[in-house]
């Protein structure tokens, strides 16, 4: 019959070897990750985040504004116009549209208008992150889509100011202009950006194998 720890002890003493009673440690083997199931993860989220922009964009631009021309006597919403308006466009759309569409323009920048440069942006900085290694380059490809949603949700304030009064200032239309341009200039170099982060981290995928080989 095995002897009890104290009996153990009783006999040998300091000597006496006592089996440790304490329940051994759980180990979760799901918890470890290595490097490429924490990049396939990664790849995972930055695909979903794409395809989220993709799909703000054309609901966006592509099917709401779009749709806002019906309440505007067929004229474009300014955040289409990517070469700028004027004075005088916005005081014509001022016009054709009633108290109703304007607001429902004011709506439409609060909700998609908001998370279409928000989600973008985000998704485009772990596009970037992901992708490109170099510290450096990394920070100016992270510059465009950043300053693109800052100037793309300032564009929507700017828009609804204007349209609001019957005669727009000269100054706050030349502003919401710049801001339109500039957010559809931004937005086509974040683009560029995301293509060259793409060809750098698969020209970085490929070395590595190649290196293993």
């Amino acid at each position: 019959m095995a002897k009890t720890p104290a009996q153990r002890i009783k006999k040998h003493g300091a000597k006496a070897v006592v089996p440790s009673t304490q329940a051994p440690p759980v180990i979760n083997p799901t918890t470890k990750r290595t490097p490429a199931q924490a990049e396939g993860n990664g790849k995972l989220v930055v695909i979903a985040g794409v395809v989220a922009s993709l799909f703000l964009f054309w609901y966006l631009h592509l099917l709401t504004l779009n749709q806002m021309t019906q309440l505007s006597d067929g004229l474009a919403m300014p955040d289409s116009l990517i070469g700028g308006f004027s004075t005088e466009y916005v005081q014509q759309l001022h016009g054709a549209m009633d108290d109703d569409a304007r607001g429902q323009l004011s709506y439409i920048h609060k909700t998609a208008g908001t998370l279409f440069p928000l989600i973008f942006g985000f998704s485009w900085l772990l596009l970037v992150g992901t992708n490109v290694a170099r510290k450096s380059l990394r920070w100016a490809l992270w510059a465009a889509p950043l300053a693109f949603a800052v100037v793309r949700l300032w564009g929507n304030v700017a828009i609804d100011s204007v349209l609001a009064q019957a005669t727009p200032d000269a100054g706050q239309v030349a502003l919401a202009s710049t801001l339109t341009v500039l957010g559809w200039v931004l937005f086509l170099l974040s683009l560029a950006g995301g293509v060259l982060a793409v060809f750098l981290g698969r020209r970085k995928s490929v070395e590595a194998r190649a290196s293993k080989a």
